[in-house]
């Protein structure tokens, strides 16, 4: 374990505790550095603990004690041909070599433990050499237990919006459960029932659920790792300014702290991690398609996610570059609350169940609703009439709404009637109506769903070749045939959600070496200076080829970045 400083001084300060901050800092100080994570926020976890906390990293020990042992040749050709002309040689192949000692790194030394995607598949399935399994891992749900004190008090609760009251529901067979039960299945209830009932009790001892799941779980073993190796983390401290020497080396932060300001020095490096620009509305206008003032965007990311760490590593030299998109794109909805609050409701699994779609105010489909969140963004992009805000409905009939969720509202036996009343849930008995109220042309409305009806009964979408892929499929429900991706709108009355773009987070980000080093407008490394997370590029150059491309890279280069930094402080000491 690393000694304390007592001077302000250590070995690596780390700006930002998301997922890449974290991971740099648990990295380092395993091998012996003093670490200090200074968070702008009073919690830690950024984005990434309110995130499903999937990640991609192929290749890792958890594919290989399933049976799968890819070369990273079959990998590049996927990203390859996913990325097109984005692709880039030496930071693909830092990732994907770095990406598996990152597993087993955490998962053998450390308290983040993993659980396999084994059924998880890449998005675009008719690309060569797509996985379709095993190059995903989530976090191993943990109870909060099992946390220090001080994690607890660290941790970032679970977004409310993707909880059922607070209680987050983990991708995979805990999901498949819930949704069973809206069938009637007794054993989905019974597993709804001692899932509920042990958050019941923990809201009644605790006032918050302890059962951690998804991005919490991450987040939460992570900080227990990081308590564990001896980083020292102070929140409510953003960091202002980078300390440079007379040759420019980055050698420390200076910091506003609740004690006042505060200079902390770093003898090896200093890591930015303050989660990209999502909430930088003059960043947003600037970069993010048809969003003219900045501020027709909802992002998922906390409001510390503003620029600063990226604003820091320019002050230096550092050069925020963007490749194919700025933003990594997500389907959002509005929540209204009686308070005045609005929530944000991120669209992930509702848009591939079958029995809705998804239309522009034209009334035609737009996309594959069944492909990935970053896809139905792009689609609308495209597609809203010129003039108008970019916006669609998705659309769906009484038996998807019972059966399955659509956007916030949930399925039988929870009551529609909160989302009714507060405008989030359009309701009509028939489509022309419901376009109506929506605002939708109802002739192009009817012209949509008669032909995608008539599509569904034969299992074949026609228009966007939705269930073609493995992943559409997965995402449908098996027991509709002859495809799972696809079921008629019969059944009235209708519904609908109002769906607007919004974001997990950035891609655009500073740019880096395969080493996560920040380089220069001329691509020189800046000394003693690192940007993981959403800081750093994100290395799939603004495409979405899989789910968890942004936790995946960010863990991955998180943990180089601490290798390199506690390298080069043993080398200094030889």
């Amino acid at each position: 374990m690393p000694s304390k400083p007592s001077d302000g001084t250590y070995d690596i300060v780390v700006v930002g505790a998301g997922a890449g901050g974290l991971a740099a800092a648990v990295s380092a100080a395993h091998r012996g550095s003093s670490v200090l994570v200074l968070e702008a926020d009073e919690t830690c976890g950024g984005a990434t603990a309110w995130s499903g906390g999937w990640l991609w990293a192929p290749r890792s020990i958890l594919a290989k004690a399933e049976g799968v042992d890819e070369s990273i040749d079959d990998v590049k050709s996927y990203l390859r041909a996913a990325l097109g002309d984005d692709y880039d040689e030496e930071r693909i192949t830092a990732f994907l070599e770095a990406a598996p000692e990152m597993i087993e790194f955490f998962h053998t030394r450390t308290a983040l433990k993993f659980v396999p995607g084994s059924k998880i598949n890449d998005i675009y399935g008719d690309l060569p050499h797509a996985g379709t399994g095993n190059r995903s891992a989530g976090a191993k749900p943990i109870n909060a237990r099992k946390l220090s004190p001080a994690v607890r008090r660290l941790l970032r609760g679970q977004l409310y919006e993707t909880s059922f009251l607070g209680m987050g529901i983990m991708a995979g067979p805990d999901l498949g459960a819930f949704l069973s039960a809206a069938r009637g299945s007794v054993k989905g209830l019974w597993h709804c029932f001692w899932r509920f009932g042990f958050h019941l009790w923990d809201l009644v001892l605790h006032r918050r659920g302890w059962q951690l799941v998804n991005g919490t779980a991450l987040v939460g073993r992570l900080l227990q790792s990081a308590e564990d190796a001896g980083v020292e983390i102070r929140v409510t401290s953003p960091a202002r300014r980078l300390l440079t020497d007379d040759d420019g080396r980055v050698t420390g932060v200076v910091a506003d702290t609740p004690d006042g300001e505060v200079t902390f020095h770093a003898r090896a490096g200093v890591v930015l991690a303050g989660g990209g620009f999502p909430n930088d509305v003059e960043r947003r206008r600037e970069r993010f398609p048809r969003t003219p003032t900045g501020r027709e965007h909802w992002t998922l990311a906390p409001r510390t996610a503003d620029g600063s760490g990226i604003t820091l590593g320019e002050s230096v030299g550092g050069v925020l570059v963007q490749a194919a998109s700025a933003g990594a794109w997500c389907p959002v909805s509005l929540v209204p609350y009686r308070n005045g609050r609005t929530g944000v409701f991120p669209h992930i699994m509702d848009r591939a169940k079958p029995g809705s779609i998804g239309v522009v105010s034209t009334g035609k489909r737009f996309v594959n609703e069944a492909n990935g969140y970053f896809d139905y963004v792009t689609g609308m992009f495209e597609a809203a009439p010129e003039g108008e805000p970019v916006q669609s409905w998705q659309i769906a009939d009484a038996t998807f709404v019972r059966r399955f969720p659509l956007g916030m509202a949930k399925p039988r036996p929870v009551p529609l009637f909160a989302y009714l009343s507060s405008g989030y849930l359009v309701r009509a008995r028939t489509l022309p109506e419901l376009a109506t109220k929506c605002g939708i042309d109802p002739d192009g409305l009817l012209a949509t769903v008669e032909k995608f009806n008539a599509d569904a009964r034969r299992g074949v979408d026609t228009e966007f070749q939705r269930g073609s892929t493995p992943f559409n499929r997965y995402g449908g429900d098996v027991s509709y045939t002859p495809n799972p991706s696809l079921a008629p709108l019969e059944k009235g009355p209708f519904y609908a959600v109002r769906v607007v773009p919004g974001s997990f987070g950035t891609f655009a980000g500073l740019a880096t070496d395969g080493h996560a080093r920040v380089v220069d407008a001329d691509g020189r490394p800046i000394e003693g200076l690192y940007a993981v997370g959403a800081d750093q590029a994100n290395v799939m150059a603004g495409h979405y080829p899989a789910g968890g491309v942004n936790i995946g890279p960010a863990l991955t280069f998180g943990y180089v970045a601490g290798r390199e930094l506690a390298r080069m402080k043993k080398d200094a000491l030889r």
